[in-house]
């Protein structure tokens, strides 16, 4: 072979090399581009996504100071959790007693429905102190407030409560129903702990 022959093989496959890093860099130019395209293209969608400071501070735990809460009092400003009004009672021995024994009149004393309250509170007070009851505030029959009661015993359940003065549903000082209203279900308990013995955090 003869050394233009040899030069023109030399110089071809030069070429081919330098084509190839060429198409190989834009290949991987093009590809860098497109990504930062598209997490550009998707940012906008992710942050439309994310929750607000004002929905996050909306789902932030609420603590709760009881130190001056007596036996047979609520919790009184009512606070709030979640935009929802959250009860907070402590009861006296004798109202901790009558949850234990006064239990015929109620559609549900046994806190069947799993939904309406954390495993800690699946007893007669529904609440992890027996004394400390909380509840969210809305009646789970078309979610008005109710009221409550202290002086006025229910007749069902030998004690106070809370009454519902929209259609009249009434529940225990533990929040469970009463029969023959039109609430079906006992009020909810909200997920909570005692950070201490006078302070709860709800949420």
């Amino acid at each position: 072979m003869s050394d233009g022959a040899v030069n023109d093989a030399s110089d071809e496959a030069e070429d081919n090399s330098t084509t190839n890093s060429r198409r190989y860099f834009l290949i991987q130019a093009t590809s860098a581009v497109a990504a930062v395209g598209a997490v550009g293209a998707a940012w906008p969608f992710v942050k439309y996504w994310s929750p607000s400071a004002k929905a996050k501070a909306a789902g932030a735990p609420v603590r709760v100071d009881i130190s001056k809460l007596a036996p047979g009092e609520m919790l009184s400003p009512i606070v709030a959790w979640r935009g929802k009004p959250i009860f907070v009672v402590y009861r006296d021995q004798a109202s901790i007693d009558a949850l234990t024994t006064d239990v015929s009149g109620l559609a549900d004393p046994d806190s069947a429905n799993p939904e309406m309250q954390p495993e800690f509170a699946v007893n007669p007070w529904r609440s992890e102190r027996p004394e400390i009851g909380i509840y969210l505030g809305i009646c789970t029959h078309l979610g008005c407030s109710p009221k409550h009661v202290v002086t006025d015993n229910f007749e069902e359940t030998g004690q106070g409560g809370f009454f519902c003065p929209c259609h009249g549903s009434k529940f225990d000082l533990a929040g469970r129903v009463v029969s023959g209203v039109p609430a079906p279900d006992n009020l909810e308990v909200p997920p909570y702990r005692f950070e201490s013995d006078t302070v709860i955090v709800i949420g």
